[in-house]
């Protein structure tokens, strides 16, 4: 695989946009210092020593969300902080990326040629880049876990095609690589302004669900662009679902109906996670806990 091994950090970028536009400087600064490797529920027991390792950030969302846009404040965080990051970027159809990234999909599988080889569309050509490089992910598992004891985080960028990370084989090979050498948690940007409507919010809230009992990981919900539309009606919405329900009758089409069906099926999700899966983490914790403990001996 070509990929770029040089330097750890990217070179640092300037910045047209506000700080105070986005997230805020020091809410970012203070997020990233509360993420110790202590309050990361990895999602097996291996032999890796945990404590030494970097913490993987998996950026997820639906397209047009702001993923690489909320990475690049990430990105230059970490320079201008003196955190030690290592940027891997996963979307091969991305023209231009605002920050440097230190390994690359595009250095790798040409998008277009995929299209054109596999006579595919946009979407198929993705899903089809990602699913060949994948093949060769352990390499880049590896070419990270040389680098660990230099790195504090690794920063993924991924594609709008939130399907790769639901159904594909590469999203699975991707994240179970990972989770299965680093702790890893999962970032999922929601675009504020478009999930003011109640069917949006719950289409988000349907992937990140899928997601979460999918990949079995850790994940942090990123309410982005909170500049042009505050998020404090996405809060309301998911404590309390007599809320919800008040704003889906104002849509009286089929698709609000479904979604009032749904929301249904999520409640429910929340019992079912807080007995069945949250117990499985627990447990797993438990078990890597232990085997630490005896390596400690």
């Amino acid at each position: 695989m070509d990929m770029d091994s040089g330097s750890n950090t990217s070179k640092p970028v300037e910045m047209d946009m506000d700080v105070s536009g986005g997230i805020e400087e020091k809410e970012l600064k203070y997020s990233m210092e509360k993420m110790s490797l202590s309050d990361i529920e990895g999602s097996s027991s291996t032999s890796v020593n945990f404590k030494r390792k970097p913490i993987i950030i998996i950026v997820l969302g639906m397209a047009g969300s702001g993923k690489t846009t909320f990475l690049h404040r990430i990105v230059c965080h970490t320079q201008s902080s003196n955190i030690r990051g290592y940027v891997l970027n996963l979307d091969p159809a991305v023209m231009n990326l605002p920050f440097g990234a230190n390994i690359d999909i595009r250095d790798t599988v040409r998008y277009k040629e995929v299209m054109k080889e596999y006579n595919l569309g946009p979407n198929g050509g993705i899903l089809t880049s990602l699913n060949l490089f994948s093949t060769k992910f352990n390499e880049v598992v590896s070419l990270i876990e040389r680098r660990a004891d230099q790195l504090d985080y690794v920063l993924v960028d991924t594609p709008g095609q939130i399907e790769i990370f639901t159904w594909s084989a590469s999203g699975a090979i991707i994240t179970e690589a990972f989770a299965s050498t680093f702790p890893t948690v999962i970032t999922y940007v929601v675009d504020t302004p478009r999930s003011s409507n109640p069917v949006t919010f719950m289409s988000n809230m349907l992937y990140a669900c899928s997601i979460l009992y999918k990949t079995r990981l850790p994940l942090v919900l990123a309410f982005n662009k909170i500049d042009v539309a505050k998020h404090e009606f996405a809060l309301e919405w998911m404590e309390d679902f007599e809320a919800f329900q008040t704003a889906l009758d104002s849509d009286t089409s089929y698709t609000s109906t479904l979604m009032r069906s749904l929301s249904l099926a999520i409640e429910a999700g929340a019992e079912e996670y807080m007995e069945n899966y949250r117990a499985d983490l627990l447990k797993r914790r438990a078990e890597k806990d232990k085997l630490e403990a005896e390596r400690g001996r």
